[in-house]
């Protein structure tokens, strides 16, 4: 096995893998694949994805990237071929092994950046243990996350076009999303995810401008799906016109709706804000068609997960989270 640089590769090389990839996408998290196959095609074109490619006899069996972000790198992905035949039809390296070699290389770039000071990773498609040995040897923190869905049957046969009764105090609002709302979210997420557990995973809820890079990457880019505005809202609150809770739906699939953002500004909690704005996501989506939701949650916000699980979501996927941080003093 081979392990070269994937800005090496055209888009062609790298598509029989990603194909593959797809179709595990589909099998274990009900997700279309497809949208992320063709940008990530385009990056490889233009010779913009810094990574790693696994080659056996001159085909990539694997794949890993990350992306750049002022400090800070995030691992994207890193993904083998899991159970082929070498030329001879013998048990060729087994993908994982394969996805190891890749992680090795890719912390070993990573980790003797001098620029960075900061690895983020949320390997979404990899079962919580695949690779946080690997992960913990080299210095990072994991923290165990859960892939939550609720199945949308039958929710609207009885009433399809009557949303969920939705009762506020006086002074708040409820609206659905707008793009004139992305600042005003930006600050909500910053607020939200103070002292969270998130906060720790994701560095971008930590500040007004991280956060709005978030959100345009959800809201305008399609980083997770492709934007649902009809399954989106927002609750304002008159006097102070700011946003005082929000959720952002993306559909990931024709039946399937995921749940990108639930947020709730710490000064309108315990008034089941949340629960009524998942309700009317449920409800929104459902009326598109989709069958089910996801969403993803961290296993020691505990108050959120029982909140989903008195929902009606289950966990049938968990994943890990990986974080690195430059110490102040290396």
């Amino acid at each position: 096995m081979e392990i070269r640089d994937l800005r090496h590769f055209e888009a062609s090389a790298i598509r029989p893998l990603l194909e593959v990839e797809g179709e595990i996408w589909k099998q274990r998290l009900h997700w279309d694949y497809q949208h992320s196959s063709r940008l990530l095609m385009q990056y490889l074109d233009n010779r913009a994805l810094p990574g790693f490619a696994a080659m056996e006899a001159r085909q990539a069996v694997g794949y890993a990237f990350s992306v750049y972000e002022d400090s800070k790198a995030v691992i994207g992905d890193v993904f083998a071929i899991p159970n082929r035949l070498s030329t001879r039809n013998e048990v060729a390296l087994s993908g994982h092994a394969v996805e190891q070699t890749l992680l090795r290389h890719m912390l070993e770039l990573l980790l003797n950046s001098p620029q960075l000071d900061r690895i983020e990773s949320q390997l979404l498609l990899h079962p919580s243990g695949t690779h946080s040995a690997f992960f913990i040897e080299s210095g990072f923190k994991i923290y165990r996350r859960l892939f939550m869905v609720q199945q949308l049957f039958g929710r609207t046969a009885a009433s399809p076009h009557i949303p969920p009764l939705i009762i506020l105090p006086n002074y708040l609002q409820l609206r659905p999303w707008s793009d004139n709302d992305l600042t005003p979210a930006a600050r909500l997420i910053c607020a939200s995810y103070t002292e969270h557990p998130d906060s720790l995973i994701n560095e971008q809820y930590r500040t007004a401008g991280g956060a709005m890079r978030f959100l345009n990457n959800i809201v305008r880019y399609s980083g997770c799906g492709a934007f649902t505005a009809p399954a989106s809202y927002v609750i304002v609150d008159r006097s102070r016109r700011e946003l005082a809770a929000m959720i952002l739906g993306s559909r990931v699939s024709p039946l399937s709706g995921h749940i990108t953002q639930l947020c709730v500004h710490p000064h309108y909690r315990r008034m089941g804000l949340g629960r009524k704005l998942l309700s009317l996501a449920s409800h929104s989506f459902a009326r598109e068609g989709a069958q089910e939701i996801s969403l993803t949650v961290t296993e020691s916000n505990s108050e959120a997960i029982e909140l989903y699980r008195s929902e009606g979501y289950t966990t049938p996927h968990l994943f890990d989270a990986a974080v690195w941080q430059r110490s102040a003093t290396a």
